[in-house]
């Protein structure tokens, strides 16, 4: 049996399931990208929901550089950005407004543990390359995920034994100081912005996501999607999606937009 067969194709949802989501949840790289690229077709559908009246918020471990020009200029309902470091969510002016896990007085003693694990990662493993787009973060320290698994274990190593949190996707090992995760984050931000219990109400929730970092999601909502490339991880993911897509990256979330609205379409 090939590791496709495992998961239910998206295809053969309920469309009573599909059509109770309420709010759509995903992950951005090589979920709404692939290979790098986001195409027209996927922010078709991210404007395509957000006409229909589902709105969509990335969940990323993106840093927040990234985040806030999507905030500001993409038809999206905010990001969640650093693996739930921060929330950044356009304000009726065109600015962005962000909402951190942390308070400010403890944001600032964390910046600096980070700051010194850093150091210490580089010091110890010379072999390992910061992310290009590091100056860009606020509130996470991100490598280049080595392509040796060897070096990855050990940089991932590094992070826990400093105290810090620690996940790995398809662009970066990427570690963090609060015990906070993507889906600790989505709770407080639906809760706070939508007034969504998402422990209570998890059917009104579609997420979509591709890495080992999606897992929190995977295991919370009963409509998660995996773009056809999570077959590749799928024996290291602690918890698989319920569902995954023909189409891999971008194709594979025009498929779940068109299903969702859809669903909309035919269940009254």
């Amino acid at each position: 049996m090939s590791t496709l067969t495992v998961l239910r194709p998206l295809a053969q949802a309920p469309a009573a399931d599909l059509a109770r989501v309420r709010f759509v949840l995903t992950d951005m790289d090589d979920t709404l990208t692939h290979r790098g690229r986001l195409s027209a077709r996927t922010y078709d559908a991210i404007e395509r929901l957000r006409d229909a009246g589902l709105p969509v918020l990335p969940v990323t471990a993106a840093p927040a550089g990234w985040a806030d020009q999507m905030a500001r200029m993409w038809p999206v309902d905010g990001v969640i950005a650093e693996n739930g470091g921060l929330f950044l969510r356009r304000t009726p002016d065109g600015d962005a407004e962000r909402r951190f896990w942390h308070g400010e007085a403890e944001r600032a003693a964390v910046a600096e543990r980070l700051d010194r694990l850093s150091h210490a990662i580089r010091e110890a493993l010379p072999g390992v390359e910061p992310a290009s787009d590091q100056p860009f973060r606020l509130t996470s320290l991100a490598f280049r995920a080595p392509e040796d698994t060897g070096l990855r274990a050990a940089l991932a190593a590094l992070f826990r034994e400093a105290g810090a949190d620690v996940t790995v996707n398809s662009l970066w090992v990427l570690g963090w100081i609060g015990g906070y995760d993507k889906l600790t984050m989505a709770r407080r931000v639906l809760r706070e912005t939508h007034g969504l219990d998402i422990d209570d109400d998890a059917d009104a929730v579609a997420y979509a996501g591709d890495s080992l970092n999606d897992a929190p999601m995977f295991a919370h909502f009963p409509l998660s999607v995996g773009v056809s490339t999570v077959a590749d991880i799928l024996p290291e993911l602690p918890a698989p999606p319920a569902w995954i897509t023909r189409g891999p990256g971008g194709d594979g979330f025009v498929e779940l937009a068109d299903a969702l609205l859809a669903a909309r379409r035919t269940v009254r």
